[in-house]
């Protein structure tokens, strides 16, 4: 009498083992991680070639002596001992913190302000929201162009203001002493839409009832902020913070504003580290140079980074 196999029921996890390889599913962790790696990845190349690799090059170019489009030697360490012993390159970097110090708390406090203000149910808010958001959708050398001609000496609708109303007229662009502000505050009105849509976010995401329970027992609006809004906002300020200290340190889009502005004058008042490294590289050609200046640079953005994660334990804060 011959006994018959049993035969594993169909969808079990035995059936899925019986089956050819050719036949299993993938599970649904699997399809997951699949449909995750395959949208990032695009991402990734992009970052890959248009940013990693460059500054690979850019690392090994800093050992170079480059000049213009001809020579091409190996030169050390010699372009970092340059790097150090160069006083307009130390004085970009003084730059650098000042604008990053002033950019960075200026629109923290601006974009929360905001934030705040929009959240609240007040007759066009709409409006108020597209306005506060609008510079930042307009090109950044346009956005230099217009500042440039309102505060042009003399004829600038700026100085035309402070002038009819009995104020004493400055030289915001000409004025080593005002100059860099004056980039400060045009960068804190370009950004503070953005930021403030980001506060947004974050506010909005506040659970209403916490509101609710602070109204009933009577607390003020400072309390309600200090108790409630501030503790639970501090992971979006963190991102905030990291965002804008990045913005500030790389000065991309701060060298658009200089470049239109004030040419990194006067009297180098305004050149951050970016814009020094613009003119050596594609002003005097010295690409080596240049290239040992940015990965310094990038080097002081990494520490600020890290140091910003050890202080704040990962942007991970503890609410009481």
């Amino acid at each position: 009498m011959s006994v018959k196999s049993r035969e594993p029921a169909p969808g079990t996890r035995e059936a899925r083992r019986a089956e050819p390889p050719s036949r299993r599913r993938l599970s649904r962790k699997h399809r997951e991680w699949l449909a995750a790696t395959l949208f990032i990845f695009p991402d990734a190349l992009g970052l890959l070639v248009f940013l990693g690799i460059p500054m690979v090059l850019a690392l090994g170019l800093g050992f170079f002596d480059v000049s213009g489009f001809g020579g091409f030697s190996f030169a050390g360490l010699a372009n970092y001992k340059k790097m150090f012993a160069d006083p307009l390159f130390f004085n970009s970097l003084k730059v650098t913190v000042l604008y990053v110090g002033g950019f960075v708390s200026g629109v923290f406090v601006v974009s929360l302000g905001l934030a705040l203000l929009v959240q609240r149910k007040i007759p066009f808010v709409g409006v108020f929201r597209s306005m506060f958001f609008l510079p930042h959708v307009v090109s950044l050398v346009v956005v230099g162009l217009v500042w440039q001609f309102m505060l042009t000496d003399g004829i600038g609708v700026v100085n035309q203001v402070l002038g009819a109303i009995g104020l004493q007229e400055r030289s915001w662009l000409g004025d080593p002493d005002v100059a860099l502000l004056t980039v400060v505050v045009v960068s804190i009105w370009f950004f503070m839409g953005y930021y403030m849509i980001i506060f947004l976010a974050g506010l909005q995401d506040i659970p209403q009832e916490f509101y609710d329970a602070a109204k009933v027992d009577g607390a003020r609006s400072w309390q309600t902020f200090w108790n409630i809004t501030w503790p639970l906002l501090k992971p979006t300020s963190f991102f905030v913070l990291l965002v804008s200290t990045i913005t500030g340190v790389a000065g991309l889009q701060a060298f658009d504003l200089i470049y239109v502005m004030t040419r990194g004058g006067p009297a180098n008042s305004t050149s951050l580290g970016i814009f020094y490294i613009y003119e050596q590289a594609f002003q005097f050609n010295d690409y080596g140079y240049a290239a040992a200046m940015s990965s310094f640079l990038v080097l002081i953005l990494l520490a600020a980074t890290a140091a910003m994660f050890v202080l704040t334990k990962g942007g991970r804060f503890e609410v009481d």
